[in-house]
């Protein structure tokens, strides 16, 4: 994990805003089921600090008319005994509501509606259980973070819930071991940039968050949030499918993520897995299935990548000394670029992966000794010039990737506008054929598969 110093130096801009990050990093803090460990922890109970900013409260005559006459769902609530079960008769109701108590709430056929304004939901307790309610028609306002569900409690269920015309979908807080299952969610209809995030974890730890439709929103993001699972969810039309940001350990595996700009973006972080994951179409100037900043010993297996304007974009990664990031088993097909490692400091392994009708292979930032940085072994490249006389399924000789133009777009960015045009492939052409200059190896992998199918051992 990062020292403060470093921390304090980060340009946090991106995502940071309504937080006081350098303070919060100075901070020890406990788990209230584990030892008290730095920063990292999620329970900031002790915190001399408040997290929130305080939510305003709205009269009914500020809120839309179409919630004028209906009956506060928070009498309901307030009725009920703590660990009691509640179930309303169908229809809609008015929100805001708070949850305050231990309370299982089985909400089939009942829309609570906050009127456009403030927050339409809080839990502020353990021991809730919320299945069935469609929850809608929050506020705009990214200061108060106006969201459909804020959580601020552990241990609960939330399972089905309907979630739209609300800025953040799912808003949890120093909040332990729920369990987010099967829910359906999207933000308000604005341009990309200004909506709210679909999920957002902020100190939160050991959370389970699967099987959920995430569609139209900014993110889902994850931070200072550790040992979360990500499982089996769909992520469409949005920024961020999952973006971490100093969270170690979380797994993310059985996941579809389509349309959006980013796959899994890890940033300062430490240890983590990507298993078995769908990674399609993510495009755009920024496009990328998997990122990576400041980052090491993650796992990325089993995943499909395909379509995307890279499939692996690599900044500073690994950052720790002698860590490692492992790619093993991936499929990379129909990419602009393949994998993408820029200010590389080597440590990478990729073992065993399939790179087939990508644009450009592998590409380096700047000029590297690239080749002797990392390991390459038992990939299968479709454009690998060799034979397989004795029928290992292992090529006959080394595959090497060799630059020649293309070091023109590597090193010059501002170039890469013309990669692929009929000149800069004119003059890969008469590099190959007649070498003007001396070739950069990118890579080289000493077993390359012959077939794309794997060799049974």
């Amino acid at each position: 994990m990062a020292t403060f110093s470093r921390r304090a130096a980060l340009p946090l801009a991106a995502s940071l805003t309504v937080f006081a990050g350098a303070a919060l990093a100075q901070l020890v803090v406990g788990d209230d089921d584990g030892p008290r460990e730095k920063a990292v922890a999620s329970d900031m109970k002790a915190a001399p600090v408040g997290v929130d900013r305080p939510k305003p409260t709205f009269m009914l005559s500020e809120r839309d008319k179409r919630v004028h006459g209906l009956k506060p769902f928070q009498v309901l609530v307030d009725a009920a005994a703590p660990g009691a079960t509640l179930r309303p008769a169908p229809g809609t109701y008015a929100g805001p509501v708070t949850i305050d108590k231990p309370l299982t709430i089985e909400g089939d056929g009942v829309t609570i509606d906050a009127g456009d304004r403030g927050t339409v939901m809080l839990v502020h307790a353990e021991g809730v259980t919320l299945r069935g309610l469609h929850l809608t028609g929050s506020g705009d306002s990214h200061d108060t973070d106006d969201s459909c569900l804020d959580v601020r409690g552990s241990r609960n269920v939330f399972e089905n819930l309907v979630i739209d015309n609300c800025l953040f979908g799912i808003d949890l807080k120093q909040s332990n071991r729920n369990a987010l299952r099967g829910n359906r969610i999207t933000s308000k209809p604005r341009d990309l940039g200004v909506r709210g995030d679909g999920l957002r974890i902020w100190y939160s730890n050991d959370n389970l968050i699967e099987g959920n439709q995430v569609t139209d929103s900014r993110d889902m993001v994850a931070w200072y949030s550790n040992r979360n699972t990500f499982r089996g969810n769909v992520g469409r039309r949005s920024r961020y499918s999952i973006h971490f940001m100093f969270a170690d350990g979380n797994v993310v595996e059985g996941n579809r993520f389509y349309d959006n700009s980013v796959g899994v973006y890890f940033m300062y972080t430490n240890g983590g897995v990507a298993r078995n994951n769908v990674v399609s179409h993510a495009t755009g100037a920024a496009g990328m299935a998997f990122g990576f900043k400041e980052s090491s010993n993650v796992l990325i297996e089993n995943n499909e990548i395909i379509y995307c304007a890279i499939g692996v974009g690599s900044d500073l990664s690994p950052f720790e000394p002698n860590a490692a990031i492992e790619f093993r088993n991936n499929r990379f097909a129909y990419n602009g670029m393949a994998m993408s490692f820029n200010s590389e400091t080597g440590g990478n392994r990729i073992v065993g992966n399939v790179f087939e009708g990508n644009l450009t292979q592998v590409g380096y930032g700047a000029h590297s000794e690239a080749a002797a940085k990392n390991f390459w072994q038992g990939n299968y490249w479709d454009d690998y010039q060799g034979f397989d006389r004795d029928g290992d399924g292992i090529g006959d000789r080394p595959h090497e990737l060799l630059s020649y133009a293309d070091q023109i777009w590597m090193e010059m960015p501002v170039a890469r506008f013309f990669r692929n045009s009929p000149v800069m492939e004119l003059l890969d052409f008469l590099e190959r054929l007649a070498p003007f200059s001396t070739p950069a190896k990118v890579l080289q992998d000493d077993k390359p598969r012959f077939s794309r199918e794997r060799v049974s051992s």
